[in-house]
């Protein structure tokens, strides 16, 4: 049976906000000697204004795609569009003032100020000399609006607790000013509190400033929560839909061996078991 008309406009505007898309996607590792395949025909849109969160098992690959996704490594094969525009076709500068990236690496630059390392962000915008225009700083201070930080703006970065310093980091990429925010591993090495505190403001920095946010995490009951998608890796293929129509299909099921933990589809959440 078709689309009828209003259907058909649907699905068309939709394809209008995707921000990144891959088809037939296949990352991995490839030396001289040998061909190693992480995960393959991988389909996904990311769509404007969504919190993803990307989720499975440690070592499934996670950071792999992510890496491929950032333009950081290349894919084995298929292809990867963003805004519409093949990523290989992007310069090193274009591509920062479409997609910004937190990573979990040790911050160098601790004696930073607040301020200053979140004026780091406005980079690709600023002449050769570095100088902030008017327009660059008011687009900081509204990134420390956006992430309460404004009575930590004037701290150095050293005086931070991991909590502080993970939504600095979350600043600087709004201040970079894109389109697209990826993030790997948002919540490491925070306590629970702060764990939820990080990917609510994700999910309310989504709807308030309509970036899409991508963030892989192994804090998967919070995502199902919070993600309006998700990204599911498994052993065997690569998932993307509404976290309830994952449950639904049983997806989070396949995620962990069954001798030990279990997913309970009336809660959306994750058990021992006894």
């Amino acid at each position: 049976m078709g689309f009828n008309r209003t259907e058909k406009e649907i699905v068309a505007e939709q394809k209008q906000h995707i921000i990144l898309e891959t088809q037939g996607l296949s990352i991995g590792y490839q030396s001289k000697k040998a061909t190693s395949v992480i995960a393959s025909d991988i389909n996904i849109a990311l769509y404007q204004g969504e919190l993803v969160g990307l989720v499975g098992a440690n070592g499934i690959g996670k950071s792999t795609l992510l890496r491929t996704l950032t333009n950081i490594q290349h894919p084995l094969d298929g292809s990867i569009a963003l805004k519409k525009e093949p990523l290989e076709n992007y310069s090193a500068m274009a591509l920062a003032k479409t997609m910004s990236l937190v990573l979990t690496e040790q911050l160098m630059s601790k004696n930073l100020s607040v301020f200053e390392l979140i004026a780091l962000g406005r980079q690709p915008y600023t002449n050769w000399v570095g100088n902030l225009s008017e327009n660059d700083i008011t687009i900081i201070n509204r990134s420390i609006d956006q992430t309460h930080l404004s009575d930590l703006k004037h701290r150095r970065c050293f005086e931070l607790s991991d909590g502080q310093l993970q939504k600095v980091m979350i600043a600087r990429a709004l201040a970079q000013d894109t389109n697209l925010i990826i993030l790997d591993e948002p919540t490491t090495h925070l306590d629970m509190y702060h764990k939820a505190y990080i990917l609510k403001l994700l999910q309310r920095l989504a709807k308030d400033t309509n970036k899409t946010i991508l963030f892989s995490s192994h804090e998967i009951d919070l995502a199902i929560q919070l993600c309006d998608s998700m990204i599911v890796m498994t052993n065997d293929q690569v998932i993307s839909d509404t976290p309830c129509n994952l449950i639904e299909r049983g997806i989070f099921e396949t995620l962990f061996p069954e001798d030990l933990i279990d997913f309970d589809k009336s809660t959306g959440r994750f058990r021992v078991k006894k």
